[in-house]
């Protein structure tokens, strides 16, 4: 995963003079402080249904359970990631939902693949009532400079970081137009605003998903669907493992409130843009780095 990586917890106030420890340190938080409470009643979401593309992990796990705690009904999908299980983690948090008295729905579903998310689609429907917010969380990160990187590095973070959104957008895209309601959310990355070394093919997908995102609004906006995007620095998860030390160090240092964002941070933006609250945004790309850019 990236920089923006689809997780974490939250943290009272991370410092550049204690972010010279290594990253693990940074994340034994992470199974102190689990599942922070939401602050605010986004109102309105309870009985309707969310679709999270990676909701296993991450990001997609932490704003699912947020989803959830407002009683909205969650669908999420995931894949395993190379040298990674993930269906462990998917039932734990499918155990998770449940416990929260909401509709469930999880499955392996590949969103590169567009028959096997629109099959996913119908089965929300089925058996969830309905799709009313997308969230568009599932993301891979394959770092090397662009002069040692792969056909493999490039092809994969683009097919699954930007056409794997569009996959599901196009998806639940006839959905939300019949009803003449819906919220789509993508998660986005500080990486599509400023070049950063290694990251080629991250910058390139997601400055193409801040494309997709204001191309969508403008498509969907007279159905009434608000479609917004959601732009992380480095989020604290356990993928920051796959990030050099130095580089979070170095986050942590030029961010304007010196730490790291939370997923926590993220969900609940996105519960905010699905919310009435937000009901006159849309074709936005809403940063939350810390104040990294400024």
């Amino acid at each position: 995963m990236n920089p923006e990586d689809h997780g974490g917890e939250h943290e009272a106030g991370a410092t550049p003079e204690g972010a010279g420890q290594a990253v693990e340190a940074l994340l034994e938080e992470l199974g102190e402080e689990t599942q922070p409470q939401a602050a605010v009643n986004f109102g309105r979401l309870r009985g309707r249904t969310a679709v999270i593309s990676g909701g296993a992990t991450g990001i997609g796990r932490c704003t699912a359970i947020e989803f959830a705690r407002c009683g909205t009904n969650v669908a999420f999908n995931w894949v395993d990631l190379p040298g990674r299980s993930i269906a462990e983690e998917a039932a734990r948090v499918e155990q998770e939902l449940q416990q929260l008295e909401v509709k469930v729905l999880a499955e392996r579903v590949d969103v590169r693949d567009p028959q096997a998310v629109g099959a996913f689609i119908e089965r929300v429907q089925q058996q969830l009532g309905g799709v009313h917010f997308l969230i568009n969380a599932a993301g891979v990160h394959r770092s090397a400079p662009l002069w040692k990187m792969t056909d493999d590095d490039w092809n994969e973070v683009l097919d699954v970081n930007l056409k794997g959104t569009f996959n599901m957008i196009r998806a639940v895209a006839p959905i939300l137009k019949s009803q003449r309601y819906g919220k789509i959310v993508n998660i986005a990355s500080v990486h599509a605003f400023r070049g950063s070394f290694g990251v080629v093919n991250t910058a390139v997908s997601k400055s193409g998903l801040v494309g997709l995102t204001r191309s969508a609004a403008a498509d969907l906006g007279p159905s009434n669907v608000n479609v917004n995007g959601v732009a992380p620095g480095y989020v604290r998860t356990d993928m920051l493992t796959d990030v050099p030390e130095d580089v979070v160090t170095s986050s942590m240092e030029q961010a304007a409130l010196r730490r790291l964002p939370e997923p926590a941070d993220i969900a609940y933006v996105v519960l905010f843009l699905c919310s009435e609250m937000a009901r006159q945004i849309t074709g936005q790309i809403v940063r939350v780095d810390a104040g990294l850019l400024g």
